[in-house]
């Protein structure tokens, strides 16, 4: 599989080939629990190690660019781009939202399924990557952003003859949005709007580093940042972005430093507080 498992004999990923051996290798253990085999041999093989590469998420002003941009050529895009970079949700998640998923009065999202294409071309809409259900919140702009968008597709559905229901899907090239849009459409659109732009670096999935990133960044809870993205727990947050947070982590060496220095610069010009003062004036 390394040398020629994949397409038209080419090598596959290395995450692809755990994959396929975890499979394996809980199919064969059923065998063995049923006494139809004696022993799994897939546990005997030893899958290639995935090596995590460093995480790099564009910057706030490419991120506001791509969605303004897009907005321009495509609103409807221009919105699934801001979702994606505010929630952190992945494209099929996106993909399968429904009007009934989104609460306007909470400035909520609830991120319960995902969309992903299958084997014939046709679209399957399963449970998210984790098996999870999780509700986000939306910040103001991002909610209005959506008013708007469902304000539009009403609008087109009405010109055509037809409604959008509660039930009727966020993104849809149907009248009637009564189907999902597919990932590999949007990833296409992304595609062609980031060459066209010069940032040939950027993917589509870098919106939700770029959600990851400056969450934590700003100092949101790692287990907060987790539960956004839908990651199965802090440990996975934590080892996705452990380049990024040891960055983080020399950035606070270096204010508790200037703390200490600050301190240390007051006491010597006589500014000392009272011991066992906070300087806050809270007793510690």
């Amino acid at each position: 599989m390394r040398t020629r498992g994949g397409e038209e004999g080419g090598p596959l990923a290395t995450a692809t080939i755990r994959q396929v051996h975890a499979v394996l290798r809980r199919a064969l253990q059923q065998g063995v629990k049923w006494g139809w085999i004696d022993s799994n041999p897939a546990s005997l093989a030893s899958p290639p190690r995935v090596r995590n590469r460093p995480v790099e998420a564009p910057e706030p002003t490419v991120v506001t660019r791509l969605i303004e941009k897009a907005g321009d050529d495509n609103p409807d895009f221009g919105v699934f781009l801001q979702i994606a970079a505010t929630t952190g949700a992945r494209r099929g998640e996106i993909c399968a939202l429904h009007w009934d998923d989104v609460d306007f009065e909470r400035g909520s999202v609830t991120i319960a399924r995902s969309v992903v294409d299958g084997i014939h071309g046709e679209l399957i809409e399963k449970d998210t990557k984790t098996h999870s259900i999780r509700r986000v919140a939306l910040d103001h702009a991002t909610v209005q952003v959506l008013r708007e968008h469902r304000d539009r597709c009403c609008g087109r559905a009405t010109a055509c003859g037809t409604t959008v229901s509660s039930a009727s899907y966020v993104f849809s090239r149907e009248a009637d949005s009564s189907l999902p849009m597919k990932p590999n459409d949007f990833t296409h659109a992304f595609i062609v709007l980031r060459d066209r732009l010069g940032l040939r670096g950027v993917r589509l999935h870098d919106l939700r580093h770029f959600a990851a990133t400056r969450l934590l960044a700003a100092g949101i809870p790692v287990r907060t940042v987790s539960g956004r993205l839908g990651q199965a727990n802090a440990a996975t947050t934590l080892g996705v972005y452990a380049h990024f947070l040891a960055e983080s982590d020399r950035e606070a060496a270096n204010t508790i430093g200037e703390i200490l220095r600050s301190s240390k610069a007051a006491s010597e010009a006589g500014e000392v507080a009272p011991q066992g003062v906070h300087s806050t004036g809270v007793v510690k």
